[in-house]
């Protein structure tokens, strides 16, 4: 549950800066470099990868009057190279910067810039946005300077930086079709960080550090006061100071770390790496071979604070709960901290606000009414259970961030295979200790199995047994979005899976094709809408890529489902634009693009240019449901692997279309 996270909806990206400058070797040889600046969380694919894999870094200088030569080819630094799965071959990539030199010879004495264009592709975990070029510009220093009207590019001392105008122009016009889901999609994020977090503060609650705390300070707020009135008004002000306490740290974290450049974490290997570390070290406590704590003099001195009596008094007696119970809250306050960083913004204050409220209330409500203490069972071993229990939860999530690193690195080390291997073993070992097979530390002597407890541990050896069919390509749809994709696996197609070829392929209208799991699709805008017409049927426009992997993900896994791909094959026609498709469209259609103002001269840069103009979007996946006359019947929707959110998206658009 602590791993719900909200889909991302399309906006407009600009994750590259160029900029350029010149190296004078001698007076006729000189070095151009071209040096990328690659925001966090994206990379930059090199110059030279085999035919049939993402779009390359390519440069191309302009020397129409063959006023220098160039020297060798562009040389590139030495970025990170991995084996990719899905392209099989290996791939070199940039992060954060990639610098590329090219020597030249000048024959000529009266060039002052050299123009050059460089196209070239970026992809984050989420997004692959389609190949794009930009005009650059070399300023030779020393040099007469040609007319100011031949200069293409803003100079600073001797370095030129270029941007890309229409992409600030686009971003400044993001279309509220587009923008206003986002928002939407924000405040559902927010309102799930706090939902879990207040059902986390109230496992909290069921731990041998807190649950005894309830009587002892209850009692104490009763028989200090003077009235029942005053009794209760100390209880609530007392339930205000924890919330105020653990927002004060949410709000901590935000401040330290920004409240917008938490989101790029996410997809970091350093901080994926580092918390599965720490929350391998909550479970270990959990389980009872340390307790983290704090150091006793500062609980000492916040105590002796809190005799002081009054308002202060009040709030350092919630401030000492905080302190003493952090054994137990600890690691559960750490693990909705890294969960809520990774989502950004003020995430880290919604989920401490929800945890906070859920550990005040029983303070502030058990005042109210004494009476209900009766009712609370006593103090014992199962709180200690409780405890193991949350440490087991705690190692299985640690392997989810675990997971995120091995598959930004590509590394295949932790494929699905293995992290399914991985959580039966875990949720197995849960099970044996539900039903006294396995003992830990502080454990008490189990004579007999409570009823609860019985059937809390049959619900975990149903879960690990239904875990199982996951080793040979059972889909696990309980836990989509948990264990690495189907394609990250040692056999993709489970065992003995694969595609097989429809029977009727002689039946496909024209201008179609088969496409994922033999769906009818169309890659041309004006074929597919126009069969459209005929069929009577709404049209999905599925703007995509072939270098696009979060695309093939979703395919894989939510197109997969019976449910969806019952839709994508009977009540809709799929039309899938790839936007780095490098086939030249015929002379006389190429055009110059009314958003970019570039000359759009390729079949993808045809279906990039209508997804940017349209929609105010360039990332991919990127899915719009419009009817004839392309008027959107959906808001647009973009990766998103919850498979019942996305058929629900679906069914709305052709509920739409039929009124």
């Amino acid at each position: 549950m602590l791993l719900l996270s909200a889909g991302m909806f399309g906006q407009m990206y600009n994750p590259v800066k160029w900029t350029t400058s010149v190296e004078k070797i001698s007076d006729k040889e000189y070095v151009l470099k071209a040096q990328a600046v690659i925001q966090s969380g994206w990379h930059l694919y090199g110059q030279y990868i085999e035919e049939g894999g993402p779009s390359r870094t390519a440069f191309n200088f302009k020397n129409p009057k063959k006023s220098f030569e160039l020297i060798g080819k562009t040389t590139e630094e030495k970025g990170h190279e991995v084996q990719d799965k899905i392209f099989d071959m290996k791939i070199k990539y940039f992060e954060d910067k990639a610098l590329f030199t090219q020597k030249i010879k000048f024959t000529s004495d009266e060039v002052s810039n050299i123009a050059a264009e460089v196209e070239f592709m970026v992809c984050d975990d989420s997004n692959c946005l389609p190949p794009s070029s930009e005009e650059l510009a070399f300023k030779i220093p020393n040099v007469k300077k040609v007319a100011a009207a031949e200069e293409t590019a803003v100079t600073k001392n001797d370095t030129v930086v270029t941007e890309d105008k229409t992409i600030v122009e686009a971003e400044k016009t993001v279309s509220k079709a587009v923008a206003d889901p986002v928002k939407k999609q924000e405040s559902r994020g927010f309102l799930s960080i706090f939902i879990i977090a207040f059902l986390s503060g109230f496992a909290a609650l069921l731990t041998p550090c807190v649950f005894p705390m309830i009587p002892m300070t209850v009692s104490y707020f009763t028989k200090q006061s003077k009235t029942k009135a005053v009794g209760i008004r100390n209880a609530l002000i007392y339930g205000f100071s924890i919330v105020v306490i653990y927002v004060l740290l949410g709000s901590i974290v935000t401040a330290i770390f920004g409240a917008d450049s938490l989101n790029a974490l996410s997809t970091n290997v350093w901080f994926n790496l580092i918390f599965f570390v720490l929350l391998v070290v909550f479970a270990i406590s959990f389980l009872g071979a340390f307790e983290i704590m704090l150091p006793n003099a500062l609980a000492n001195k916040v105590d002796s604070q809190a005799d002081k009596g009054g308002l202060i008094g009040i709030f350092f007696m919630a401030l000492a709960l905080a302190i003493v119970s952090f054994s137990c809250t600890g690691p559960i306050v750490g693990t909705l901290l890294v969960e809520a960083a990774s989502k950004g913004g003020i995430a880290p204050i919604v989920g401490m606000l929800g945890f906070s409220i859920a550990i005040a209330l029983p303070f502030s409500l058990f005042a109210a009414f004494p009476g209900w203490l009766n009712a609370l069972p006593r103090s014992g071993g199962w709180l200690n259970t409780v405890k193991v229990v949350l440490g087991f939860l705690e190692l299985a999530l640690a392997f989810k961030f675990l997971s995120n690193a091995d598959l930004v690195l590509q590394l295949h080390w932790l494929e699905r295979e293995v992290f399914l291997a991985i959580w039966i073993a875990v949720f197995g070992a849960l099970a044996f200790y539900l039903f006294g097979k396995i003992t830990l530390p502080h454990d008490s002597p189990l004579n007999h199995i409570s009823v609860g407890r019985l059937s809390f541990g049959l619900i975990v050896l149903s879960f690990t047994i239904y875990l199982i069919p996951g080793l040979w390509g059972a889909p696990l749809k309980l836990i989509s979005g948990f264990p690495p994709a189907m394609h990250y696996s040692e056999s993709p197609n489970g065992i003995g899976g694969g595609n097989t070829e429809p029977a009727n392929k002689e039946t496909l209208p024209e201008g179609a094709e088969y496409g994922p799991h033999n769906i009818i699709t169309f890659h041309d805008y004006d074929k597919g809408m126009e069969y459209a017409k005929k069929a009577g049927k709404p049209v999905l426009l599925d703007f995509t890529g072939y270098a696009c992997v979060n695309c093939r993900k979703m395919e894989e896994l939510v197109w997969s489902d019976p449910k969806v791909l019952g839709i994508l094959k009977n009540d809709i026609v799929l039309i899938s634009l790839y936007v780095d498709d490098k086939k030249d469209l015929p002379e006389s259609e190429q055009y110059v693009s009314e958003t970019t103002g570039k000359k759009i001269k390729t079949i993808g840069n045809k279906w990039s240019d209508l997804q940017i103009k349209t929609y105010k979007a360039n990332a991919q996946p990127f899915y719009v449901i419009v009817d004839h006359k392309s008027a959107n019947l959906a808001e647009p929707s973009a990766y998103n692997p919850d498979i019942t959110a996305y058929y629900s998206w679906l069914q709305s658009g052709i509920q739409n279309f039929k009124k």
